[in-house]
């Protein structure tokens, strides 16, 4: 199967949306009046990204869920996107669950695939997203302040939860029920597109979780020039996973594992869920717009002035946890 064949048989598909889609040199996008285009890249990579036996349709819609989150975080709706594909050969078997995972997930949202560029090599898998959203409504990092609440969105921690389960690398025993929804949560994120749109207007700041609750909030920090005092006892309860790990185990275990869980739950990664904030006067429109959206959200801090990020029990004492992030040249 050659080149144009391929994306000809796979990924071409109309586009009303567009001007001009797939077959020439650039897609052609315009904009409605009174918004702006808001565009996000993400890059999957076999090996450091995914398994490389990862099921094809699992892996076409988290491709492109990353990129949607992205919007979601910025109050962005969907257009359109551009794939580029590394394939180590042109592999029917596998080109055609991936293309179905990838674009029923862009069905569902109304995101046209118009261009992108493919090639021969180490699987590789790169989506530029573009969306849109009216002028002076965009959700920033930037905008937290003092006062404000800081919620997430769903569940967290149990993506990562699931990977060091597969890597064999976790010291909580996994059932096999669990495993296979904290996996779900791992191999086929839901990206918070409605959420993101209902908190135009109410939310002051926002970012999607892919590299650890701790760090994704730390760049809303960062860019706002604020602090925040976070609650973990109710970040704890963001796991799924959470009442059937603590039914399971013995009372005396019990500080143990929530200190083992609440690795997965701060800086565990690939939950792309959306953290963001809100002042404490908008509590009654933030739960209004997550009934709007079908997305819980739970509110686990606060925002204030005094820069840094303190962690307190569920009786408010400080607590010390050594965590980090996920860093692509820092994890090594």
């Amino acid at each position: 199967m050659g080149e144009f064949d391929l994306i000809k048989q796979y990924f071409t598909r109309p586009t009303p949306k567009a001007v001009l889609g797939v077959g020439d040199d650039c897609a052609l996008l315009q904009p409605r009046p009174g918004m702006h285009l808001a565009i996000s890249t993400d890059m999957l990579v076999s090996g450091r990204h995914f398994f490389a036996d990862v099921d094809p349709r699992a892996l076409g819609h988290k491709a492109l869920a990353v990129n949607l989150s992205d919007l979601a975080a910025c109050g962005a709706s969907p257009l359109a996107f551009t794939l580029a594909l590394a394939l180590p050969q042109a592999d029917p078997a596998w080109l055609a669950p991936f293309s179905q995972g990838l674009l029923a997930l862009a069905d569902a949202h109304g995101c046209e695939l118009i261009g992108g560029d493919t090639t021969k090599g180490p699987l590789n898998i790169c989506i530029t997203v573009f969306g849109e959203v009216p002028h002076g409504q965009a959700l920033l990092r930037s905008g937290a302040r003092a006062g404000d609440d800081i919620y997430v969105s769903g569940n967290v921690g149990d993506a990562n939860l699931a990977l060091a389960h597969l890597q064999q690398q976790g010291t909580t025993p996994l059932p096999p029920e669990t495993f296979a929804q904290a996996r779900l949560r791992l191999e086929q994120p839901t990206p918070r597109l409605a959420l993101g749109m209902a908190l135009r207007g109410i939310a002051t700041a926002a970012a999607d979780i892919s590299d650890g609750l701790l760090g994704d909030l730390g760049h809303i920090l960062e860019r706002s020039g604020v602090g925040a005092t976070l609650d973990t006892s109710a970040a704890l309860h963001l796991l799924a996973a959470y009442p059937a790990l603590a039914a399971a185990a013995a009372p005396s275990d019990a500080p143990a594992l929530q200190r083992a869980l609440l690795k997965h739950v701060l800086s565990g990664g690939d939950d792309y869920e959306l953290v963001f904030t809100a002042p404490a006067t908008q509590a009654a429109a933030v739960q209004a717009a997550a009934r709007a959206s079908h997305t819980p959200v739970t509110r686990i801090g606060r925002i204030e002035a005094q820069s840094g990020l303190r962690l307190t029990d569920g009786d408010g004492q400080p607590m010390e946890l050594h965590l980090q992030s996920f860093d692509h040249f820092g994890s090594d």
